[in-house]
């Protein structure tokens, strides 16, 4: 052990984390200092993924009566750490409002409980639900689970605590320091940490003890990651230790993580675009040749999970994502670190046998900018009574809000103080500038607005298109 990380180990011991969390950052650590940084997946030693079963030509073949005993043997977890602060808030993500229902406002939270309820009560399964949060999330998010009178689970932890890792200086690699905001000095250790954290946590342990079998993982931000019966009779049909959900790429996909599979094991990967040589950007970004993406839904069965656990002490041996940025992320004249992540996904490469299925765009529903969150409040989506978000055919307009005005969720709101214009007749939408929305507005076609320089204003019941606001007099 080098003394730059024993000074970590013992900052991350006098913050209070455990064995298993500092053995984990030490795998990362050394990965980072003793592996050049290039360790491209390259083109030459992977196979494309062509050929996946997809959602509909499974859900005409299962028995459905039997697909409620493989749900019965189904837990969920959600991972909910983020605060959300890209968005500009300060508590839990998943207590962002997303639409009214019954003139209900409606959280993250509050639709993901209403389909484990759904699915309960329609179906008369236990589907234990578990939600890793970090220590900022926690506390909001246990709040709104004891305080709801639907939703009760007395033998199965409700929640499990992610772990934190410190930061470190680019400089001198050891773990940074910011006195003006010791906060800032840690952060995530990416979705990775899941497996260290089930580990640690003994939630696999305890879940075997009460007969389940199959653990469905998806992102709390993803609110079309619902439980399927129909994936969990695959799941066990199939007899795989891991599967992930993927979906079609599309242009704006290009750019992401897909799925490969690697020559010599014959094991599937998932490749990041960081782990792509320059050289093979363009057959990377092929989605004709590379059609899947990761869509972060993933199902395990829990033995196989435990055994694998078991044979390194709780840290499994995932690619590691190295994030350069600086201490304080809002302030580039601030100390430049690295932050070292892992991903979830990444440990399908560890499991023979382990399988894809595809999705359609339903399942895959994340929020992550207010962008998104802007097509999640329109017209464009019904949320139905079993907390379903449905829309026509998922494939939405893209939308490019100014960042200056709509980037944080309170001046994103500021500015819909009626909610949301109707995107029911748009192919896309730019808004440049500030502009205040009034009520009824509709956007139509290649709707934009451009930068007036000024605070500006749709007026009710205004259309706007690819010329703006829509002239009151014919031309």
């Amino acid at each position: 052990m080098t003394d730059a990380f024993e000074r970590t180990a013992e900052k991350m011991k006098a913050h209070g984390l455990s064995e298993t969390a500092i053995a984990q950052f030490e795998h990362l650590y050394d990965v980072w200092q003793h592996e050049d940084g290039t360790t491209w997946i390259r083109e030459e030693d992977i196979e494309p993924v062509q050929d996946i079963p997809n959602f509909a030509q499974i859900y005409e073949t299962i028995n459905h009566d039997k697909a409620v005993d493989a749900f019965a043997k189904t837990a969920f977890l959600k991972l909910n750490g983020g605060l959300g602060t890209s968005m500009g808030l300060d508590c839990a993500k998943s207590l962002l409002p997303v639409r009214r229902h019954k003139a209900k406002q409606m959280r993250f939270i509050d639709i993901i409980l209403g389909q484990v309820e759904t699915a309960r009560n329609r179906l008369g399964v236990e589907l234990p639900l578990t939600f890793m949060n970090s220590f900022r999330t926690s506390a909001d998010t246990m709040k709104v689970l004891n305080r709801d009178k639907r939703f009760h689970q007395d033998d199965i932890p409700m929640e499990i605590i992610q772990h934190v890792e410190p930061k470190i200086d680019l400089s001198t690699g050891e773990p940074v320091s910011f006195p003006s905001n010791p906060d800032l000095e840690w952060c995530p250790p990416g979705h990775g940490d899941l497996y260290s954290t089930l580990w640690e946590s003994g939630l696999l342990d305890i879940l075997e003890s009460h007969g389940f079998k199959y653990l469905f993982i998806s992102n709390s931000d993803n609110l079309g990651a619902r439980p399927s019966r129909t994936l969990a009779q695959h799941f066990e049909n199939t007899d795989a230790p891991f599967m992930i959900e993927v979906s079609k790429r599309t242009e704006a996909d290009r750019k992401g993580g897909h799925i490969v599979r690697d020559k010599v094991t014959g094991r599937l990967m998932l490749r990041e675009m960081t782990q792509v040589a320059p050289e093979d950007a363009a057959e990377a970004k092929n989605i004709d040749k590379h059609p899947y993406f990761n869509t972060n839904n993933i199902w395990v069965r829990i033995d196989s999970l435990r055994e694998k656990l078991a044979q390194s002490n709780g840290v499994l041996p995932l690619p590691v994502i190295r994030n350069y940025k600086t201490v304080d992320p809002t302030d580039a004249s601030t100390t430049k670190v690295i932050q070292l992540e892992t991903a979830m996904g990444a440990a399908v490469s560890l499991f023979n046998g382990a399988i894809c299925v595809e999705v359609d765009r339903m399942r895959f529903l994340p929020v992550k900018t207010t962008d998104d969150l802007f097509i999640m409040r329109s017209d464009r989506f019904h949320l139905t009574d079993q907390y379903e978000m449905e829309d026509g055919n998922y494939i939405f307009p893209n939308v490019q809000l100014d960042t200056r005005f709509y980037k944080n969720i309170h001046d994103f709101d500021d500015r819909f103080p009626y909610g949301v214009p109707s995107l029911a007749a748009a192919a896309s939408v730019t808004v440049e500038g500030d502009w205040t929305f009034g009520r009824d507005v509709n956007f139509y076609g290649e709707a934009t607005l451009h930068d007036e320089g000024r605070p500006s204003y749709v007026p009710n019941g205004e259309f706007v298109g690819p010329q703006g606001i829509e002239p009151d007099e014919w031309l």
